[in-house]
């Protein structure tokens, strides 16, 4: 039976057992696109991350990413993950590295301690959005909700883009995801974060997928960066650090570290980062090819 070397690790956690799992799954260069679909299937993980040779001039690996139901162009943590997972098979040392992946050519920095900081896509920003509907959603009331004009919910993104909420502290906990109504509103991405002094409180939900809630969302945290600029609770111009803590409420505890450079009031780009935990070693058979 041919069978490919998988890694489970645990990403955005200085601890085993927290932040989030990912299975990166090395030596799938003749596996189709199916068979990557099937085996992230088998891992029924919020990611799977095969790392390939490079096609791209420049590019240190490849990425593919797949979630159970679809592939990715681009997502945080599996691209953490894969970094230092790579860099302690030996497939490159720790230092400066590129990946290539569905969101082009990223930069990312790896350490020889199991950290790795990611430098995301080009940085997006979506229109305005009413809290009310979002609210109802989410179980909360006009009481939760923590933004203002210029403050309002809006998808950003730096190569996966969310539509963020402000709400208060206390509402996070509070928090239950219809996503009957998710679906009706057509809201597939979304995260919930309370700001206080350069930290985020975060939930981030992905409504009608197998892993509905998200412990740690490294393009969401990079996509934060962006709203908190847009809407002047970070600087507009110069570089600026801030905190996302994520996966409390479900028992994953996660800590993403962020920046965001600014010019004109608006984000130029964001950077995110965190450890890598190793969990297990093995190797998985290869599906059949189906088309």
């Amino acid at each position: 039976m041919s069978t490919v070397a998988y890694e489970i690790v645990d990403v955005f956690t200085d601890r085993p057992f927290a932040g989030n799992p990912l299975a990166v799954v090395y030596g799938a260069d003749e596996l189709g696109t199916d068979q990557m679909q099937t085996l992230a299937r088998e891992f029924n993980l919020a990611e799977t991350v095969f790392v390939l040779p490079p096609t791209a001039p420049g590019a240190t690996y490849r990425a593919r990413i797949f979630t159970v139901e679809a592939e990715l162009p681009f997502a945080g943590h599996p691209s953490v993950g894969a970094a230092v997972t790579s860099m302690r098979r030996g497939l490159f040392e720790a230092g400066p590295v590129v990946q290539e992946c569905g969101a082009g050519l990223l930069p990312v920095e790896v350490t020889t301690a199991g950290r790795a900081t990611l430098t995301g896509g080009e940085p997006r920003l979506g229109d305005p959005v009413a809290p009310g509907p979002l609210l109802e959603m989410l179980g909360l009331t006009a009481s939760d909700y923590a933004g203002g004009d210029l403050a309002a919910p809006r998808p950003a993104g730096c190569g996966l883009d969310w539509l963020f909420l402000p709400v208060r502290r206390e509402a996070l906990a509070r928090v239950r995801l219809n996503t009957v109504a998710a679906q009706g509103l057509g809201v597939t991405d979304l995260s919930v974060f309370a700001w206080s002094g350069g930290e985020a409180h975060a939930r981030v939900f992905v409504p009608g997928t197998s892993v509905w809630e998200d412990p740690a969302t490294g393009s969401a945290a990079l996509g934060l960066g962006v709203w908190l600029v847009a809407s002047g609770w970070l600087p507009g111009d110069g570089l600026s650090s801030y905190r996302v803590h994520q996966g409390i409420e479900i028992k994953r505890p996660s800590l993403l570290d962020c920046t965001v450079t600014a010019a004109n009031g608006a984000a130029a780009s964001a950077t995110v980062a965190g450890h890598v935990q190793p969990i297990a070693t093995g190797r998985i058979a290869v599906p059949p090819f189906i088309g």
